[in-house]
């Protein structure tokens, strides 16, 4: 015999295939119901848990409601800190008609879970006993990321049933699927930095970011969740541009420093050449015909002086610098 506490009374497994049963005194508080039950598991230490859809039977509420009080349960229970031993929460659903609300009750939560709420959402269907099932493997993601499984069990009274449903599940995952390409040369330039954020885009958006280096023109292949594809998509291209303008403004500072060369004072009265960049702002403010321009010199702060091309530093300190016309080999 079993002993009551705070609403349910838990017995032996006996012949099923689990340690303990968990029974519920029905008060059609479904979320409070679901919420007690996990919380006496994880104080028992037990690792998974699987629960019927409650209150849908002679209980009679509407499964669409049941789907929401549930997951608002483990939603709720999973984002805790303090959990530690309860791994696996399933829901076992006989009735074939409401697996749309419990996909419905879980896409909503899409944009508002973390993945370690993710983590935790199995979802069983069985339909009329039997033991037959298949399962979906885990998705190959490119840059490396943790992946957490969603596994179907799927039950049914012939394997033509069972192929179905699982052609049925396949088709509902495929229609949230997307997948861009991003072709251009400038992806060959991307460094560590870049490919951090890409780390960074593939942990907190459901897509798989793959780079294709070896093609020509490389590539970036964006595939998972279209809304997440899409603005991953203009964030890569962003970055793609970037690159495309640093190098455009550093193939123009070449181009000006085959022209003309500023150089600052360095040792034994010789003068040093300012880097292309800095060298192409001095003169694109000389020919706007600017007065003062500020940059830095060997770590520190300089305002420049257009006119008489005197540099004075944050203490007052002045020093000369020379602006060399190289195709006219004069100053």
């Amino acid at each position: 015999a079993g002993q009551y506490q705070n609403g349910f009374i838990t017995t032996r497994g006996g012949n099923l295939l689990c340690s303990k049963i968990i029974h519920l005194i029905t008060n059609n508080q479904v979320k409070s119901q679901v919420s007690k039950v996990l919380h006496e598991c994880e104080r028992k230490m037990y690792k998974s848990v699987a629960f019927p859809a409650i209150g849908t039977g002679q209980a009679g509420q509407s499964s669409a409601k049941v789907a929401d009080e549930m997951l608002d349960a483990v939603v709720e229970f999973a984002r805790q800190k303090s959990v530690q031993h309860l791994q696996t929460i399933k829901i076992v659903i006989f009735q074939t008609n409401m697996l749309t609300d419990f996909y419905e009750s879980m896409k909503k939560r899409e944009d508002s879970d973390s993945s370690t709420v993710e983590s935790w959402l199995s979802v069983l269907k069985y339909f009329f006993g039997g033991r037959k099932q298949s399962s979906e493997k885990k998705k190959f993601m490119i840059l490396e990321k943790k992946v957490h499984l969603v596994t179907f069990q799927i039950c049914g009274e012939s394997q033509e049933k069972v192929d179905a449903t699982e052609s049925w599940i396949k088709d509902l995952i495929l229609k949230e699927q997307f997948e861009n390409t991003i072709s251009d040369e400038a992806i060959e330039s991307f460094d560590e930095t870049h490919i951090a954020i890409l780390e960074g885009l593939q942990r907190v958006k459901q897509v798989t970011i793959q780079i294709l280096n070896e093609l020509s023109p490389p590539q970036i292949k964006i595939s998972g969740i279209s809304r997440d594809v899409c603005s991953v998509s203009l964030e890569v291209k962003e970055m793609v541009q970037q690159i495309k303008s640093t190098e455009e403004e550093q193939s123009k500072a070449e181009l000006l420093h085959n022209l003309v060369e500023w150089r600052y004072p360095g040792s034994n009265n010789s003068f040093v050449a300012f880097d292309k960049l800095t060298n192409m702002q001095l003169e694109h403010a000389k020919m706007a015909k600017k007065l003062h321009l500020n940059i830095r010199i060997k770590k520190k702060n300089y305002k420049v002086d257009l006119n008489t091309l005197k540099a004075t530093d944050d203490q007052g300190r002045t020093i000369n610098l020379q602006r060399v016309i190289k195709d006219e080999g004069k100053r």
